[in-house]
């Protein structure tokens, strides 16, 4: 397929109150009016970017996974965004990769934010999710995996899409808009970076600043501040065309992570 059609949703969200953010999410998506493919929520969209693991984590078959099928059949698009999941006695900042027929797959985040000690509440994720959709390779992170190029570095064309949900705070708003068009520069991908808005319980501030950024560097999507729930297309042949004008990923340094 030449392209693909995302949906992005850069809301505010209900501290801590999974029924309210749910109820609200789904009235937001209630408002489309076009068929889309991939349908973005942000960083633990379900409750707001909380420590409080223990109150408010779900199992698999919670709620909010059997919420995002009910959305995912209703809009035949896949839906996707982090959620807290306890599993094993453990918990996890996990994106959940939702399908219409109810099969998903999920990355669990990588690189736990020690700031907001979320490295002592959660357990890092291991391994990379690459998802083929619809002749498409698309890489899914959480927030402050954005920050770490070697986890999303681009060898052998791995992906052509990186995907980002995030609850990334305002205060720090100039190194999430300066890393979103690197990582897209330095990889030859699009990259959609979604973030939430509004306040959080701790009197953060979130200003959205969602961007999708195409291979060349060039901005498809920004938005700041505002709510706003918005469709459109990215397109393959923009990545072949950039790959093919300044092959420059054929020169990278080869390496390993350990």
């Amino acid at each position: 397929m030449e392209s693909l059609k995302i949906t992005l949703l850069q809301v505010y969200l209900f501290w801590e109150n999974i029924d309210k953010n749910l109820q609200n999410i789904g009235l937001k998506l209630s408002a489309l009016r076009e068929k889309t493919d991939i349908i973005v929520l942000p960083e633990m969209f379900s409750t707001g970017f909380t420590m409080n693991a223990e109150a408010l984590a779900e199992e698999m078959d919670g709620k909010t996974m059997q919420w995002m099928h009910e959305k995912a059949n209703r809009y035949d698009a896949v839906v996707t965004g982090s959620i807290i999941i306890k599993e094993n006695g453990q918990f996890f900042n996990r994106l959940i990769w939702m399908n219409p027929d109810g099969s998903y797959q999920y990355y669990d985040k990588k690189h736990l934010f020690g700031m907001a000690k979320e490295d002592s509440v959660y357990t890092a994720g291991q391994k990379k999710l690459i998802i083929d959709f619809k002749g498409w390779k698309i890489l899914p992170v959480i927030c402050y995996d954005l920050r770490f190029p070697v986890w999303l570095r681009n060898q052998d064309d791995l992906y052509d899409l990186l995907l980002v949900v995030a609850s990334w705070p305002e205060k720090r708003a100039k190194h999430w808009n300066t890393l979103i068009p690197a990582r897209a520069i330095e990889n030859q991908s699009y990259v959609i970076a979604l973030n939430r808005v509004g306040h959080d319980g701790n009197q953060v501030y979130y200003c959205g600043d969602t961007t999708c950024i195409d291979p060349a560097g060039n901005v498809v999507y920004y938005k700041r501040d505002e709510e706003d729930v918005y469709t459109f297309s990215i397109y393959k042949n923009e990545i072949e065309k950039t790959r093919r004008y300044m092959p420059f990923l054929k020169d990278a340094d080869r390496f390993r992570l350990g």
